[in-house]
């Protein structure tokens, strides 16, 4: 079974961990970060645990780190697994009967819990105990198991695929949403100053703007192209060694890589610009529909290169214009 288990008092940050461990480090979602403030501070007055927290958003964007600051603030322990991960009722029964007093229980795309699990943290969420059901038939018997008062925070990419009672369930939602430019440049600059990186401020900017406005990516390339930087320049990341890495590494200006050009082209070569079903567009890839859902697909939207119709996926005029490409008309406008 995947598990992570992190003592709060341990802030040790090394060269494969650039994540913030305190408020003050967290570069953007502000109002998110000032609601849990608040809230945290609120707790500790009362003596309390945490309500139980739902962070929501694209993947890449902080939800597990933001998971640890909480911890870290409540000065409690964290223990990370996935949804995946909880197969039977006695996986997740272990996981909540481990938890001390106010510690807080992470479980990453929650939204996949069976429904069965679900029936399970109902009870665990709202009253603090669990109640499982022991051997079959006429010999199975109930028993209840109280649990220490903890605090569970859910993360999910897909926010409409979580039930509503267990929705519900959480007093505190949180939706985090991508980043600006200008935050990207500054997510960038704090994590090559703890690789203690020598960068030129517009090798930042550049990196940042690259990188689909999520600080997973940025860090991911950041640490490519210092290595193009190692062997090529000596170790300092100028603008022109940073482009060029990037470049080689087939992300082009706008941050889309080859996988997404791969759909821009299969949706206007194959499809003349669609509307297409994202099925024909997954086949023709060699990509699951899941990943073009979850990881390409919202990008490419919010950037307005594809328009999601009630038909299908749509080319935008933008996306013609950035791969270059002549828009084609149907032969079936000429038949008559």
């Amino acid at each position: 079974m995947s598990e992570r288990i992190f003592q709060a008092e341990d802030s040790s940050t090394d060269e494969e961990s650039l994540r913030p461990t305190k408020f003050d480090d967290f570069i953007g979602q502000r109002d998110i970060l000032d609601n849990l403030k608040v809230f945290i501070e609120a707790c500790k007055k009362r003596g309390n645990s945490l309500d139980h927290v739902l962070l929501s958003g694209p993947p890449g964007l902080g939800k597990t780190t933001l998971a640890g600051i909480i911890a870290g603030e409540l000065g409690s322990n964290l223990t990370i697994t996935s949804a995946q991960v909880i197969s039977k009722g006695a996986d997740l029964a272990r996981f909540l009967t481990l938890l001390n007093e106010k510690d807080i229980l992470f479980i990453d795309e929650i939204h996949s819990l069976s429904r069965n699990l679900e029936e399970i943290l109902y009870p665990a969420m709202e009253d603090y105990k669990i109640d499982l059901v022991l051997g079959e038939g006429i010999t199975a018997q109930s028993v209840q198991i109280p649990l220490k008062n903890y605090t569970l925070v859910g993360a999910t990419t897909r926010n409409g695929m979580i039930s509503e009672p267990l929705k519900n369930r959480f007093g505190i939602q949180l939706r985090l949403d991508y980043y600006t430019d200008e935050e990207m440049k500054q997510i960038v600059t704090r994590s090559a100053m703890i690789l203690n990186l020598d960068i030129e401020d517009s090798a930042c900017l550049e990196i940042g703007r690259r990188s689909r406005k999520t600080p997973r990516i940025a860090n991911h390339l950041l640490k490519r192209v210092r290595d193009f930087a190692d062997v090529k320049n000596n170790g300092f990341v100028s603008i022109e060694i940073c482009k060029n890495a990037l470049e080689r590494l087939g992300v082009d200006e706008l941050g889309l890589d080859n996988t997404d050009r791969k759909i821009l082209e299969c949706m206007i070569e194959r499809y003349r610009g669609g509307p297409v079903g994202l099925k024909s567009i997954a086949v023709v890839v060699g990509e699951e529909e899941r990943t073009i859902e979850d990881t390409y697909e919202p990008y490419l939207v919010r950037i307005g290169l594809i328009n999601r119709t009630p038909g299908g996926r749509v080319v935008s005029n933008l996306a013609y214009n950035h791969l270059k490409l002549e828009k084609r008309f149907e032969e079936r406008n000429f038949l008559f």
